[in-house]
């Protein structure tokens, strides 16, 4: 039986904010202490959300996003990015807030994973097209001479934490699920074309609404 009670869970706060991230960290942490992870394992999470909106930034945040760590038989976590967990190898990803903003409140189990991906691969494609270069979002270049949302090290999810943070995922629960029902709607998203899986529609954008949402993600035209 999964660890966290999705009907107890009430929308907390916008993506990328502390309310959020803290609450989703709150979650995680539960969910790998009762799988009771062997010693051995040495992993880390981190996700860190470029140019989000000022309002998420009050208080002196410097990231948007938060962090999980394996070491020592220790589990930690919190709002913004350590960077002894970023050195360590596991899922690590540097992303515009906007560009995934919308869709990580969509709920969904491993193929519904799979169409999110292929539906950002379009935004993406479109959004490259429109600005005329490759890589208008500045992701960074890994150690293969590509831009990727994921940052290195890059390292396996370990079994015992991949089944602790996925469990009853394709029955709603699993900790994507549980980031999407704490989440609260973000107003940029309120006009706009989306799938149903809420990956906004480059495509089928105004050109007023192509403009914000370049803007958005950080991108100088």
């Amino acid at each position: 039986m999964p660890v966290i009670d999705m009907t107890t869970l009430k929308p907390v706060g916008e993506f990328g904010s502390k309310a959020w991230g803290e609450a989703c960290v709150e979650a995680a942490i539960r969910m790998l202490e009762a799988a009771k992870l062997p010693s051995s394992i040495t992993w880390a999470f981190s996700e860190d959300y470029t140019y989000p909106p000022s309002r998420l930034m009050e208080g002196g945040r410097k990231h948007a996003g938060y962090y999980l760590m394996v070491k020592n038989g220790k589990i930690s976590g919190g709002d913004g990015i350590l960077e002894e967990a970023r050195a360590i190898p596991g899922f690590h990803a540097k992303v515009p807030w906007a560009s995934i903003c919308n869709q990580s409140g969509a709920f969904y189990g491993r193929e519904g994973g799979k169409q999110r991906s292929a539906e950002e691969e379009i935004l993406f494609a479109a959004v490259e097209e429109y600005v005329g270069r490759e890589n208008p979002m500045s992701l960074d270049i890994n150690k293969e001479g590509k831009s990727s949302i994921m940052l290195d090290p890059v390292g396996p999810w370990p079994a015992e934490v991949g089944k602790a943070l996925g469990e009853g995922s394709e029955e709603g629960n699993g900790l994507h699920n549980i980031a999407a029902a704490l989440q609260t709607n973000s107003p940029e998203y309120s006009d706009i074309p989306v799938t149903e899986l809420r990956v906004p529609i480059f495509g089928k954008m105004t050109e007023e609404q192509k403009q914000i949402f370049i803007l958005l993600c950080g991108i100088e035209l």
